[in-house]
């Protein structure tokens, strides 16, 4: 679980975030929604410890990031597994040797010991005979699953997904979608998705927090979005369905 107490975070005097606070549950998918410039970028990047708040908590199953010292703090960094939107894999490395990066760095494991974790991972998101292929020779759906595979390779306890969905068509979108959420419940993992996609969010989601010009305007569940009042998500909905409705019909000639 992580939980969020009063967050602020100010770049000189340009406020981004203010006064957030939320709550993030194991075995669920946790969506981070807003446009583009809201702030949502920001606290994911504030929660994995790339940013430093200025006010506030952010708490690891009750633990204090902030406050931690040195080893503690590399000790919850060891419980974060990150998906990133370009899925960031190391091109002149295969597969195998992608995921196999944070075992290396972390785990302390014999060669045989990483290699039986990584060809689980690998076997987990449908890539079992990919070990030896270069992310130049796969998809961007396989990259999105190879980059899953090493984000869940330490077994962490917290999952961070940036753009998930990112530049991928809307079958691939969906498995992803569905990898996400399946991962998630199997290994009770607390999931964060940052995403625009209300595709994605409709579909898997299970607590949604809506930020508005750097502020939690709305928390609740996809059923709730339906029947919100809050006149900000309505209008971020309606935009994000009509504008993805008009690129598929410019893209399809329908």
């Amino acid at each position: 679980m992580i939980q969020l107490q009063h967050v602020s975070k100010a770049f000189g005097e340009r406020q981004v975030l203010s006064d957030i606070s939320a709550s993030f549950y194991p075995g669920k998918v946790n969506m981070i929604i807003g446009a583009s410039g809201s702030g949502k970028s920001v606290l994911m990047k504030l929660m994995v410890g790339l940013h430093a708040a200025n006010s506030g908590q952010i708490l690891y199953d009750g633990r204090d990031y902030a406050t931690l010292e040195k080893a503690d703090k590399v000790e919850v960094r060891r419980e974060i597994g990150m998906l990133f939107q370009n899925s960031a894999l190391f091109d002149s490395l295969t597969v195998e040797q992608n995921v196999l990066f944070p075992l290396q760095m972390f785990s302390g494991q014999s060669m045989a010991q990483m290699l039986e974790r990584v060809n689980f991972c690998l076997e987990r998101v449908g890539l079992k005979d990919a070990n030896q292929r270069f992310p130049s020779e796969i998809s961007g759906g396989m990259k999105k699953r190879v980059g899953i595979a090493r984000a869940i390779v330490l077994n962490p306890k917290y999952l961070f997904c940036d753009e998930p969905n990112s530049g991928l068509d809307p079958l691939t979108s969906i498995l992803i979608d569905e990898l996400i959420k399946e991962i998630t419940e199997e290994f009770n993992i607390t999931t964060i998705v940052n995403t625009h996609d209300m595709n994605s969010v409709m579909e898997i989601g299970d607590q949604i927090s809506f930020i508005y010009k750097g502020k939690k305007a709305w928390e609740g569940s996809k059923s709730d979005i339906l029947s919100t009042d809050v006149q900000e998500l309505n209008d971020f909905v309606f935009a994000t369905t009509f504008l993805k409705d008009f690129r598929h019909r410019r893209n399809t000639g329908k």
